[in-house]
């Protein structure tokens, strides 16, 4: 198999061509899908990176630490960006957003730990029974009904350290957890996506430092890894994603909405059940 090799400071560089290709691929279809569904991409990500970095060097035994590690630093710059489009529409409550975010930093942060403790095949399926719920919200567009307002800061706290760990453990930005649960509490929708794109970049830039620094001594053949965050990886998805999500924005204002989620939730599905038995 062609190879793409790069060689500094004795530390080896030596990327198939064909993993290559096939991060770029999964980084382009995240961008169209986050655009087109308004989700991170870590769905995706996750899945595409745990049956690619046995190729790059990862062992086993953390290949799933390494898959959610590199797919929430996608996801941290992702995130960013995202909130400061909504900011720049004055769409991001970010009252809201400073009570949250130190329940979502700690819980992120927390949940990293965790998946370092968890097998890896375990993790795996934790990522597909995730995905799997996911799916069954988008396909049956299961939204729940305005019943409250918002919580005070320690309900808000203690809801977005909830949000960070299971975030963390699945490596997605939350937003499935985080618009259901402001428009729960009476947030307009298109506040509750804007204010959960800035969450998102909370959640995923804790657990991205959480996975790099909890995974900083693990052993591994793979080169150029910060903890459990593969950086090859890391730079082509986030590069691919980024050329191809205005693209899925564009989508989204043409094609049926039904449709296409159900059809996401059907890929879902497939990502759950390749996850579970692999």
């Amino acid at each position: 198999m062609p190879r793409f090799a790069y060689c500094r400071a004795a530390v080896p560089f030596d990327i198939p061509l064909q993993s290559i290709a096939i991060l770029l691929a999964a980084g382009a279809g995240a961008g169209v899908l986050s655009g087109l569904f308004g989700v991170g991409g870590g769905l995706i990500l996750v899945p595409v990176l745990a049956f690619t970095l046995p190729s790059q060097g990862v062992p086993g035994s953390s290949i799933m630490q390494f898959a959610i590690g590199t797919s929430l630093a996608v996801i941290a710059f992702h995130s960013v960006a995202a909130a400061h489009a909504h900011h720049r529409r004055q769409a991001v409550l970010w009252p809201v957003v400073r009570q949250l975010a130190p329940g979502l930093a700690i819980g992120s942060f927390a949940g990293a730990y965790v998946a370092h403790l968890l097998p890896s095949a375990t993790l795996k399926h934790i990522v597909a029974v995730g995905a799997l719920l996911i799916a069954l919200q988008m396909a049956l567009d299961l939204k729940p009904k305005t019943s409250r307002g918002l919580p005070g800061l320690a309900g808000l706290a203690g809801t977005g350290a909830v949000i960070g760990i299971a975030s963390a453990l699945v490596g997605i930005g939350g937003g499935s957890l985080t618009v259901p649960f402001l428009t729960w509490c009476s947030v307009d929708m298109r506040k509750a996506v804007a204010t959960s794109a800035a969450c998102g970049a909370v959640i995923a830039s804790a657990g991205a430092l959480g996975f790099a620094l909890v995974g900083f001594d693990i052993p591994s053949a793979a080169p150029l890894h910060l903890g459990y965050v593969y950086v090859p990886g890391w730079l082509a998805l986030m590069c691919a994603s980024v050329a191809t999500s205005g693209f899925g924005a564009r989508l989204a204002h043409h094609w049926p909405q039904k449709m296409l989620k159900r059809a996401f939730a059907m890929f879902l599905c497939c990502v759950a059940a390749a996850l579970w038995l692999a």
